[in-house]
């Protein structure tokens, strides 16, 4: 007698299978844990900034910052705000490892990338995340710009090299910083372990939340300095201005 049910069997439970939404809890028969009805309530990004991505009142080419102080990324591509109910998402993914909010959040992100890409978008040749402090990795014990990077390699088949770019030095929190104050944190805070691997080559950074942008624009400076060809930012959301992000 068989114990391992048919291939057919496992191909028809996968099918019919329901997951709980993980917004309201109600039964979803997609292979997202959202239901139709959340997903349509969610903060998706419209019109905005079309290099930084910051959210912006009505259809214009640049925001006020990337006219006259451009960033050294190229593009930031994300498909949602940083507002309820993904605020509160990131914040239990970010903070009390619950990896289902993270993996949902990418999940979009993919989904949003595959349509770029459909849509004529250019694919990168690698995708790095964004280090985290080694004394904050030690206390979370993980960086969830490394754990989106990871799902997002995988899906769209994209290099991911570890450890190309890493934090040389402790730096304070960015939070509550002025712009310059930012910058001067972050002064040589960042290395290139391997330029070879990033000669003209078209690179995308990816962190869970673009706030002001610096941290992304300083390793994206640093990565074409080593001759990347291009540097782009994939992100599960973008702020507003950064008076008025909460977290």
């Amino acid at each position: 007698m068989r114990c391992q049910p048919s291939h057919f069997k496992k191909v028809y439970q996968w099918l019919k299978s329901q997951h709980p939404c993980l917004l309201c809890d109600s039964t979803s028969h997609r292979l997202l844990a959202l239901c139709e009805d959340c997903e349509a309530e969610l903060p998706w990004l419209r019109e905005h900034c079309s290099q930084c991505a910051l959210p912006l009142p009505k259809q214009q080419a640049l925001c006020a910052d990337c006219t006259h102080n451009p960033p050294l990324f190229s593009k930031v591509i994300t498909p949602l705000q940083f507002a309820f109910p993904v605020d509160t998402l990131i914040s239990r993914f970010k903070y009390q490892q619950n990896w289902p909010y993270g993996q949902l959040l990418s999940a979009l992100l993919i989904q949003h990338l595959s349509y770029y890409f459909d849509e004529g978008g250019q694919r990168p040749d690698l995708i790095l995340a964004v280090p985290l402090a080694k004394r904050r990795q030690r206390q979370r014990g993980y960086n969830q710009a490394q754990m989106v990077c990871d799902w997002l390699a995988k899906a769209l088949q994209l290099p991911n090299p570890q450890q190309l770019v890493l934090r040389t030095r402790e730096t304070v929190s960015q939070q509550g910083l002025s712009a310059k104050a930012r910058r001067d944190n972050l002064h040589n805070a960042f290395q290139i372990t391997q330029p070879e691997q990033v000669k003209d080559k078209h690179v995308v950074l990816v962190d869970d939340v673009l706030t002001t942008g610096t941290t992304c624009s300083i390793i994206s400076g640093l990565l074409v300095k080593h001759g990347a060809a291009r540097v782009e930012v994939y992100c599960l959301a973008r702020t507003g201005k950064p008076q008025t992000v909460q977290m």
